[in-house]
């Protein structure tokens, strides 16, 4: 098993959702994050005057599949994240040792 953490723009999410409903990726979990990479913040503009934005707001999504579903979803969140400017976000993936449904108890690909 895999866990797939993406962080993406807020505006995609639901794309994203979407997408991956479509591929039958039933569960995923959602946080609202802020931080920075490559893109490093940006200036705006209030009432005339400028400040520093050090942190964008983003969404990181995280789903756990199975090994044989990791291409797809990865695939999947890459089409419908991408509008190619700098900023669409990072996907990373880990191994999970074991998964454990609290109501049943059920462990493994079973708990997905």
């Amino acid at each position: 098993m895999k866990k797939v953490e993406a962080v993406i723009r807020h505006f995609k999410l639901e794309d994203v959702k979407n997408a991956l409903s479509e591929q039958g990726i039933s569960g995923m979990t959602i946080t609202e994050v802020r931080g920075f990479g490559r893109q490093k913040g940006h200036t705006e503009m209030y009432r005339g005057t400028e400040y520093a934005v050090d942190f964008v707001p983003k969404v990181k999504l995280e789903v756990v599949v199975s090994d044989d579903n990791l291409k797809n979803v990865i695939d999947t969140v890459m089409r419908s994240a991408q509008t190619g400017q700098i900023g669409d976000g990072k996907i990373f993936v880990t191994d999970l040792a074991d998964t454990i449904r609290i109501r049943t108890g059920e462990t493994g690909e079973e708990a997905l």
